[in-house]
């Protein structure tokens, strides 16, 4: 038994030989081979085949009790009738079934499910459990071949945590909504894990906003010796003062007098190896979601490329043949002269050893034509990683001169690469030289030209998807496997946007500040962590699931009567923050009242006047994509500018449709729709081209 169909047609070939067949049993899929002399099938699962909810009575929101709901009893529901008919009815004909699911608490979850409807159908049957990190044949073979035994307790650690997190997010969502009146599909979601991240990213936010930037200045010089230029800056850094800064420039130096100069070996050393979250930031740093990147390295585990990535370890295994593996992916043309390059004794890099699954690492050799670009830039990714690991560290040369320029300190940093070492491996991480000439003590360098820069500090920089897994890591917030689906969360809840740099809206703002004013236990990240660890301790075997998530029951009934003392202002203060959410700013025209995103009766998106009817005042919007206020003004008109996001586009225009900076955006988005023409022009005549080329010839006698 699989955990999903690809993993199952997998495992079927490898202990099939090759000879597995693809069948369909009352709408389910199996695969049936022959094993040691046996009929032998694989029911491929689909994850849970089991929901777990309330009972149907408790489905109405408006007439349930939320401090009942939080002590309800939830049930477990097959979600997949056709496998789980087949389960049961399959195990009557076999004296003996292997769970062959993922190596973790959710696999370990999933294989304890099918279990129920496999003992319906046989009591007796005998259990063992196939335990691997790859999908190999020797893998595969070795964990057949040598079976363990299913632990309950493993399994019962992830559904304590379905059950909870259903719980907490089912009862806290339905107070929140029903409060600010937001139910149907525009409902405001809460979740045990899923706030207090939302509020990690909101006060991120909050900082950026109540900074105060500060202007500084910098100076920046040219100095030029045997007809090299190089940049030099005073010793001190950046200047508060413009005046003193000033000074420096006005004494005009000519000549830049060697006082001192410093050389230092620098050693860099080489990554550790892949463990989940390093990986997903990793992926994130090169143009992929976190989702996304844990979606294609999970079917490329169970194609057989990779080891299993979900995991905490960043220790090779000794009996990990990394030798084999290099020989392996350099059968990879992309790869092939990198290899050659790694050292003849590979020592690999480690951190912390866990007992999980060993580091992400490839096990096989992975075609680009075979795996599509984006899948294959993910394989490069851990390919070149793991060569990392393999190879030497980094060595560089660091200079450091320091210059009299009229009794001024001036220093110049320059960079020279002794040796490339992994970095030769890893692209992704580049490294810089800076040459200077050589100089001694007492040389002199001409001053060519000297700049006075003005800056301004800079507020805190917004989350990237790769900075709070690390956040979220740090914290305990979630798991190795529930990370990047919290994000994911976030994101289809419209709490957050941008892909790159992470931004709360204002509905994030309005449910996060309520909760933070009148229950901060719901988003606090060590409150969650403390309920991490209680679901360790059923793995562990020191407390049971029961307990664990009764104890949790308790903890929310405390939030509960917080939270209903408060009701009303609740609601008031999400009501008021919601219909912020659609302000853009004043109205230019009457100066009392706001510009307010507004939906017609005929459905049609505009910004109108709060003021009306006094005022009357509008301004057409774009009828695609989501549009939301930003604190920016057009730099043209001084008008408010608003954020267009749809699925495949972004961008920030002025509200004034008479505004001159309307034209620069008509002429791009004319550009986009031009070239999409012509690409589609192109299309249709590579088509024409193939069906022309494909037609067949007439007969000839």
């Amino acid at each position: 038994m699989s955990e999903k169909s690809i993993a199952g047609k997998r495992i079927s070939e490898i202990l099939g030989k090759g000879k597995a067949k693809s069948l369909i049993e009352n709408k389910a899929q199996l695969f049936e081979f022959d094993f040691n002399g046996e009929k032998t099938f694989v029911i491929p699962l689909r994850g849970h085949i089991e929901d777990i909810d309330f009972p149907k009575k408790y489905n109405y929101w408006m007439g349930t009790d939320l401090r009942k709901l939080a002590k309800v009893e939830v049930e477990y529901v097959s979600s997949e009738k056709a496998i789980t008919d087949l389960l049961e009815k399959k195990a009557k004909d076999f004296s003996e079934v292997i769970i062959a699911t993922d190596a973790d608490r959710e696999g370990e979850s999933i294989g304890v499910e099918a279990l129920d409807y496999i003992k319906k159908g046989n009591p007796k049957i005998k259990i063992k459990r196939a335990l691997f990190s790859a999908m190999t044949p020797k893998d595969i073979n070795s964990s057949f071949s040598d079976l363990s035994e299913i632990d309950y307790a493993f399994a019962d650690s992830a559904n304590a945590r379905r059950e909870i997190d259903l719980i907490w997010g089912a009862v806290l969502t339905r107070f929140i909504s029903i409060v600010s009146n937001k139910m149907g599909k525009s409902f405001l979601s809460v979740g045990r894990v899923q706030s207090p991240v939302l509020y990690l990213i909101v006060k991120r936010e909050k900082e950026r906003k109540a900074f105060k930037s500060e202007k500084f200045w910098e100076i920046k010089a040219i100095l030029e010796k045997d007809k090299i230029q190089f940049e030099a800056a005073p010793k001190q850094g950046k200047f508060k003062d413009k005046k003193t800064a000033e000074k420096i420039l006005n004494k005009k130096a000519k000549k830049a007098v060697v006082l001192r100069v410093q050389k230092k070996h620098r050693s860099i050393s080489k990554p550790i190896p892949f463990n989940t979250t390093s990986f997903l930031r990793a992926a994130t740093s090169i143009g992929f979601s976190a989702g996304q990147a844990m979606s294609i390295s999970e079917t490329l585990y169970q194609q057989g490329y990779i080891s299993y990535p979900r995991t905490d370890n960043t220790k090779y295994p000794a009996t990990l043949d990394l030798k084999k593996l290099v020989e392996e992916t350099a059968k990879v043309k992309e790869f092939s002269a990198l290899a050659k390059k790694l050292p003849d004794k590979l020592i690999p890099s480690f951190g912390k050893e866990t007992k999980d699954h060993p580091p992400i690492h490839p096990v096989t050799a992975g075609d680009k034509g075979k795996l599509g670009d984006r899948s294959f830039k993910i394989y490069e990714l851990i390919v070149r990683r793991f060569y990392a690991t393999l190879s030497e560290n980094a060595e560089t040369e660091n200079l450091s001169i320091e210059f009299d320029l009229e009794k001024d300190l001036f220093v110049s940093n320059g960079q020279r690469i002794l040796k490339l070492g992994w970095k030769e491996f890893y692209h992704y991480s580049s490294i810089k030289e800076v040459l200077l000439p050589k100089l001694e003590e007492g040389n002199k360098a001409d001053v060519k030209k000297m700049d006075l820069i003005e800056k301004e500090t800079q507020p805190p920089s917004r989350y990237s998807q790769g900075a709070l897994l690390k956040l979220m890591e740090d914290l305990n917030l979630g798991t190795k496997s529930t990370r990047h689906n919290i994000i994911q969360k976030l994101y289809a809840r419209k709490y957050i946007v941008g892909a790159k740099a992470i931004e709360p809206t204002n509905v994030a703002f309005a449910v996060t500040d309520v909760l933070e004013k009148y229950s901060k236990k719901v988003i606090d990240p060590e409150m969650t962590s403390e309920v991490e660890e209680e679901m360790n301790l059923i793995s562990a075997k020191k407390k049971s699931k029961e307990e664990v998530v009764e104890h949790s029951r308790d903890l929310l009934l405390v939030i509960l009567k917080d939270l209903f003392e408060h009701k009303l202002l609740i609601g008031n203060e999400i009501k008021a923050g919601l219909s912020e959410d659609r302000i853009v700013g004043k109205c230019p025209k009457c100066e009392k009242g706001e510009l307010r995103i507004i939906l017609s009766r005929n459905k049609k998106y505009f910004l109108g006047c709060t003021a009306y009817p006094n005022c009357t005042n509008s301004y057409p919007l774009p009828q695609k994509g989501k549009v939301n206020p930003t604190d920016d003004l057009c730099k043209i008109c001084s008008m408010p500018m608003i954020s267009v996001q749809g699925k495949r586009f972004r961008f920030n225009m002025c509200i004034d449709p008479d505004c001159p900076s309307k034209d620069e955006w008509k002429k791009s988005m004319q550009k986009k729709n031009e070239l999409k023409e012509q690409e589609k022009l192109k299309k249709e005549k590579t088509k024409t081209t193939t069906k022309t080329k494909t037609k067949a010839k007439p007969k000839t006698k």
